[in-house]
């Protein structure tokens, strides 16, 4: 071969080089929250830090997640370890505690719930610049550097409580309350601000309040009931968190008397709809939080693909006293029992 043939060669391969390695680059490839090592390893490590583990949503959340990590690590022919970070009660600076440990034990993706996104937000963003990918669940850190969110489309849910609370009151005057929970909880400061948008369109309702309390079921019923009391003239309640019907506190009103419409549908709130001190609930997918989670981590770090959408919101379907058997039997394959 000529020096002139030899020349051609290398500059056919050296255009190869380039076609392969800059224009044909897919727009599927990982991104700078993609772990370098994604597709490279053989066992992987995700990680659920939730709000409080009382609350049973994020226990549904939990096996959500680990029956995903079962399925998953069979179709990917890789092991999926789910390790579980939640504080015993709602507290965001434990939950930055949690995520800096996470990053340090090697974790490849992280899925938090935010109890105070703006306390989140830099230790999200610290796991993310050192390689981890981290996305929300239930409630968002919007200004950080997570990849994505899974849950409940909040400020719609806050319209959708207090659009069906005004059609089961009906016409005439009324007074309506809403339970706050976590003032700094982002996700249920949309669901009020969508509550109160909506009670704007029904100039026969007025809101009495918005009424804070710990995420804490006895807590929650003992301030509602302390504001029933010295408000008689409520007669709805909104509750775009349902803490206050995990336990049988609030059974013993009078069925019809004041209406009610709620977040969640659990075991504790279905004998709520049985007796018909509630008139509906709005179920979010609870055990679809942790099994979501673990798709999109799986998604992003194992395959390298990014979600369809940033907001990836679930649904939101309505129960009944109809619906309270088929309930039943999910919370039993959700919570294990």
């Amino acid at each position: 071969m000529t020096p002139l043939h030899i020349l051609r060669v290398l500059g056919l391969a050296g255009l190869a080089t380039l076609f392969a390695t800059g224009c044909g680059k897919s727009t599927n490839q990982p991104d700078s929250q993609t772990s370098a090592k994604s597709g490279t390893k053989s066992e992987y490590t995700f990680a659920l830090v939730a709000k409080s583990q009382s609350n049973p949503v994020f226990q549904a959340a939990r096996v959500g997640a680990e029956d995903a990590a079962a399925g998953l690590s069979k179709k990917l022919g890789v092991k999926i370890t789910v390790l579980w970070r939640t504080p015993n009660e709602d507290d965001a600076q434990k939950q930055v505690e949690y995520i800096e440990q996470l990053v340090l034990q090697g974790a490849d993706g992280i899925s938090v719930s935010c109890s105070e996104a703006e306390t989140l937000a830099p230790a999200i963003n610290r796991a993310v610049d050192q390689g981890v990918a981290v996305m929300c669940f239930d409630s968002d850190a919007p200004a950080s550097k997570r990849f994505c969110y899974h849950g409940t489309d909040d400020i719609e849910c806050g319209h959708i409580i207090m659009r069906e609370l005004a059609a089961v009151l009906g016409p005439g005057k009324h007074v309506v309350a809403i339970p706050g929970g976590n003032q700094n909880a982002r996700n249920l400061q949309n669901r009020i601000k969508g509550a109160l948008d909506e009670a704007a369109n029904y100039p026969n309702i007025t809101i009495r309040g918005v009424y804070y309390s710990k995420e804490v079921p006895q807590d929650a019923a003992a301030r509602i009931e302390e504001v029933q009391t010295a408000n008689p003239d409520i007669d709805g309640w909104g509750m775009i968190g349902s803490w206050s019907l995990f336990t049988d506190a609030l059974l013993k009103w009078e069925p019809g008397k004041v209406k009610i419409v709620a977040m969640d549908a659990l075991p504790a709130e279905l004998p709520y709809l049985t007796k018909g001190v509630v008139q509906k609930l709005y179920a979010q997918q609870t055990y679809r939080w942790g099994e979501r989670s673990v798709e999109l981590l799986a998604d992003k770090v194992i395959l390298g693909k990014n979600p369809a959408n940033v907001m990836d919101y679930s649904e939101l379907p309505p129960v009944t006293k109809d619906d309270v058997q088929q309930y039943e039997q999910n919370w039993k394959k959700w919570l294990r029992q």
